[in-house]
């Protein structure tokens, strides 16, 4: 079965943290055409408000996944196509490897048809992720392009993600991570703050997540990535 990734070229992260500019609804922003919703963020993460979102987003035909920074805010809801959990290869902390998912296994019982980890290869240093994974963010192509292989034909990952998290990376290191993966999808998230920069890194992403500028600037920036990730 295709996992339905390999047929996306946009994502939308919304953070349950952060506001929706002034006038904008979850049904304007599901409707910019984005493959999917993703719903997760690093900090002020809560059961409470990470329901709300996927209550507020289940409404509308998109798929839909929640991207829990713990399994303390994991939700059980229908209306959720599946779960994508992160795995951060570069964290300083092991927690954040395969400790957090260990507790998670502990304490809950997972939905194992519908749960997919992500490779995560964290790139900005002043970002809260690499913060609070303790991640060694300094990394050249060649040790991009060797966390992505060893991602997919070490540890069989589906998706790797390579999150600039706040700023726009470079485009020689996107691209090592694209030549570092044969069958798994690349993720690239960061700094997508136009038409230009979606497409510049669709050229080397397989998809491109665009986060904070749906809740800074709205559906009309929203929707020129959209138009970006599929002319790339």
């Amino acid at each position: 079965m295709t996992a339905p990734w390999t047929d996306w070229n946009h994502v939308l992260k919304l953070d349950p943290d952060k506001e929706l500019p002034e006038g904008v609804t979850f049904g304007d922003l599901c409707a910019t055409g984005t493959d999917a919703i993703e719903i997760g963020g690093t900090m002020g993460m809560t059961e409470e408000n990470m329901t709300a979102v996927i209550e507020a987003c289940a409404e509308h035909d998109v798929p839909l996944y929640q991207e829990p920074a713990n399994p303390s805010v994991v939700v059980e809801n229908d209306a959720l196509d599946g779960y994508l959990i992160p795995t951060v290869f570069n964290a300083g902390s092991p927690f954040w490897i395969t400790e957090a998912h260990k507790e998670w296994v502990r304490i809950g019982d997972i939905d194992w048809e519908r749960t997919t980890t992500e490779a995560y290869i964290v790139m900005n240093p002043e970002a809260d992720v690499a913060t609070l994974t303790e991640a060694d963010c300094d990394l050249g192509a060649d040790d991009v392009e060797a966390y992505a292989k060893v991602a997919e034909r070490m540890f069989g990952q589906e998706i790797v993600y390579l999150e600039y998290s706040g700023t726009l990376g470079e485009e020689s290191i996107v691209e090592a991570a694209g030549e570092g993966v044969e069958d798994a999808t690349l993720f690239y998230g960061g700094g997508i703050h136009d038409y230009d920069s979606a497409y510049a890194m669709a050229q080397y992403a397989d998809v491109i997540v665009v986060g904070d500028l749906a809740h800074d600037e709205g559906v009309d920036a929203l929707r020129e990535t959209v138009g970006a990730a599929n002319d790339a």
